[in-house]
């Protein structure tokens, strides 16, 4: 641990009041499209599935689909769904899911105006100010899951740094061991073949000491699946697909639709790709499983025109974010959107980054942000700095979800009378009642004056950051659910390494 600058106040990473982990959206959603474009965008989109079609690359997806009434072609692979197939999948799809979770008190209801958010995902490096940028790791993966347990406004766990250093046919028991014994959130689990999944199911039943009832009742493992935009399934994906949904267990659905690039360079016919995309996801596992967890997933964004890179926090991105949440309505189905965040550091361009595209996911009611904390450089590194910089974003919204007092004593006109017209509120009475917990009380920013800022180590917002997550780690212990679950699935990792493991699927 840094030791602390003299007379600087302790920085906890317990919120400054308890209440972040089950939050409800406080805005009235907003759009950034009228409802009959939104309705024409539902339109065109199936049209494009009706005529164009979608390449699936797995047979079994394609022989779903064709028993479902879809038109296939084995040939090309590609698969057109009519409006009346989509029509009666959207049906079936349920509208609120019962997330599980070791912690009971973890559990999560996700459903039109719940607001989740999960850490920054899938990122190949990570970084921090102490150890620089660096291949991920299995010690970067468990203390990036020890960051994102320690804060309660992370709400679901997410695969935040890649353990480079475990082969990839062992990597899944890796990700599911740590997550197990380190964590009580709802569980992720990548959808890298059929086998891979298989066993990471089978861990959390060991885990938690399910039959197949249990492991049935309500969804203990999300994935995110990832179409191959423009208009393409591959083989992991729509396998991820049928075996969540036979399973029982959520796929966040998510087209990564980004303008000029992967999608039409206009916001409203990205949005039309990544609607029909996530359509014909979502009709796949309701063919394969009727009312099947899945949800509407939404993450279009623009690239820099100059060089090719992804853009996130942009006018385009927000503008993404608000109609992808004007979709997800229109069809009614709980949904997925994400911030982002382009820049190489926890610096000002990052920070701005991902708080636009934040603030547009709350304002489209998104029920669950993902990469909301600690996502650098377009996914490609995971900053412990930027985690915990966007954690203090994430509290400061989730401060908004709390209803504000109006009451009577609320309104304080005995407090306005009783201070003298020029005078001070500080002495008031209605204030030395509620003095100590009126505000939130920052977890990195720093409100004191210019000289004691200074007297105190001069130090930014990321210098202070860093602190915080060297105390989180220290202070890291896991929680009681976790005892005696390392026990029982040794054995079992054990005897799946000596076996072989298990190779993802192409």
């Amino acid at each position: 641990m840094t030791e602390a600058p003299r007379r600087r106040r302790d920085r906890s990473p317990a919120p400054s009041r308890a209440g972040y982990g089950h939050l409800r959206h406080p805005f009235a959603p907003q759009g950034a499209f009228s409802d009959d474009e939104i309705a024409n965008m539902h339109d065109t989109a199936l049209k494009v599935l009706e005529n164009l079609g979608i390449r699936i690359l797995l047979p079994e997806a394609r022989d779903i689909l064709r028993a479902g009434g879809a038109l296939v072609d084995d040939d090309t692979q590609m698969v057109r769904i009519g409006r009346d197939i989509v029509t009666a999948a959207l049906n079936t799809a349920p509208r609120s899911i019962r997330l599980r979770a070791a912690d009971p008190a973890h559990e999560q209801m996700f459903e039109p105006g719940a607001a989740l958010f999960m850490a920054g995902s899938g990122c190949p490096n990570v970084t921090d100010a102490l150890r620089g940028r660096r291949p991920g790791s299995r010690e970067s993966f468990v203390e990036t899951l020890r960051l994102q347990q320690s804060f309660d406004v992370i709400h679901m766990h997410g695969p935040s740094a890649e353990p480079q250093d475990v082969p990839i046919h062992q990597r899944h028991y890796a990700l599911m061991q740590d997550q197990l014994t380190n964590c009580t959130k709802p569980l992720f689990v990548y959808a890298r073949g059929r086998g891979q999944v298989e066993q990471s199911f089978e861990m959390i039943r060991l885990a938690h000491g399910l039959d197949e009832a249990g492991f049935n009742d309500g969804v203990w493992a999300t994935t995110v699946i990832n179409s191959n935009s423009p208009r393409q399934l591959d083989i992991p994906m729509a396998r991820g697909i049928i075996d969540f949904a036979r399973a029982g267990q959520m796929t966040l659905i998510t087209p990564f639709c980004l303008a000029g690039a992967m999608a039409p360079v206009t916001v409203a016919g990205a949005l039309v790709l990544q609607h029909a995309e996530a359509l014909a996801g979502i009709t796949l596992a309701q063919l394969a499983r009727p009312g099947a967890p899945v949800a509407y997933g939404g993450f279009s964004s623009n690239v820099d025109m100059k060089s090719g890179s992804p853009a996130f926090g942009t006018p385009e991105h927000i503008r993404a974010n608000l109609g992808s949440g004007q979709l997800a309505r229109h069809i009614g189905l709980p949904w997925r959107s994400a911030t982002g965040a382009a820049s190489n550091t926890a610096d000002a361009q990052g920070a701005t980054e991902t708080v636009n595209a934040l603030w547009a996911a709350m304002l489209a009611q998104a029920t669950v942000t993902v990469h909301a904390a600690g996502w650098l450089e377009g996914g490609l590194s995971f900053g412990y700095e930027k985690f915990i910089l966007d954690v203090e974003a994430l509290q400061t919204l989730a401060e908004l979800c709390r209803p504000a007092a109006a009451d009577t004593a609320a309104l304080a006109y005995d407090a306005i009378a009783e201070v003298a017209p020029g005078g001070h509120f500080f002495a008031a009475q209605h204030t030395m009642e509620r003095y100590q917990t009126a505000f939130y009380a920052p977890l990195v920013a720093d409100l004191t004056n210019h000289g004691l800022w200074v007297e105190n180590g001069a130090l930014r917002a990321d210098q202070r950051a860093t602190v915080l997550w060297q105390k989180a780690l220290a202070d890291y212990t896991p929680p009681a659910a976790c005892i005696g679950i390392a026990d029982r699935l040794a054995p079992y990792v054990a005897r799946a390494i000596e076996a072989g493991g298990m190779p993802p699927e192409d």
